[in-house]
């Protein structure tokens, strides 16, 4: 019976990291640019004495959907939202570069240009922009500011828009994409930016309440597999004790 235990045990495991996983998605719906992630398993067939009959469920790390969620009208010219595949550029705490498809930007007093306080990136480094009256975001990334007396538009700097394959990102868990090789992506032309818009969680809400629920259901099963198990152990030790 306690190989029934044990692998009742890995389901009930599974089920509560896909609850986990599920849960920080719907926290997230109203995140810009986020990302949803999925759980992963796989069969583990255990290898021993006798007949190989037990398979376990062996964890793997969760995936990530990229796919693009969508982009909504904000008027902001601060906010920009990716259209179609890319990444902005961010600087970490450690110095490193980050990815993200946030695009609610910011500026410091000291005129650097932020996202969720970290430093965004050009295609030189952090982009620390002059006094401005006016500022806008071009298609490609470059941004352009109307000094404060008027006057010629000047170029204060490009972002740095990436575009690296789904297949080489992990994420982290400040939400932030990076190589897994820990090199830094190349700047791609073809990265295309909408200015005064802002990109949506990719997160469908009711699909993720249905996975919980699932998820919830499973895990009680597991739970009564091995309750189950543990009764039917009791009742045989108690006939081998009468005899």
């Amino acid at each position: 019976m306690e190989k029934v235990i044990f692998t009742a045990m890995s389901g009930a495991r599974h089920a509560l990291m896909a609850q986990q996983i599920h849960a920080n998605n719907l926290a997230n719906v109203g995140t810009t640019g986020f990302r949803a992630d999925y759980e992963r398993v796989a069969a583990h067939l255990l290898q021993g004495d006798g007949f190989d009959s037990r398979v376990m469920a062996q964890e793997l790390a969760p995936g990530t959907d990229f796919s693009p969620g969508a982009l909504v009208n904000t008027g902001r010219n601060l906010d920009v939202g990716i259209r179609g595949e890319g990444f902005l550029t961010v600087q970490t705490a450690d110095g490193q570069e980050a990815y993200t498809r946030a695009g609610d930007l910011t500026v410091s007093a000291d005129g650097s240009l932020t996202l969720h306080g970290q430093p965004v990136l050009g295609e030189g480094g952090a982009l620390v922009l002059p006094d401005y009256q006016a500022l806008d975001i071009g298609p490609d990334g470059t941004v352009t500011v109307t000094p404060p007396g008027g006057g010629a538009l000047l170029e204060a700097g490009r972002l740095k828009l990436v575009n690296p394959e789904a297949g080489s990102l992990v994420k982290g868990t400040d939400g932030l994409f990076r190589l897994t090789d820990g090199s830094q992506a190349e700047q791609d032309e073809s990265v295309v930016l909408n200015s005064g818009m802002l990109e949506d969680a990719n997160v469908n809400p009711v699909d993720e309440m249905i996975q919980s629920l699932q998820m919830t259901r499973n895990f009680e099963l597991q739970v009564k597999l091995m309750q189950a198990a543990d009764e039917q152990a009791k009742q045989g030790n108690d006939l081998v004790a009468g005899t």
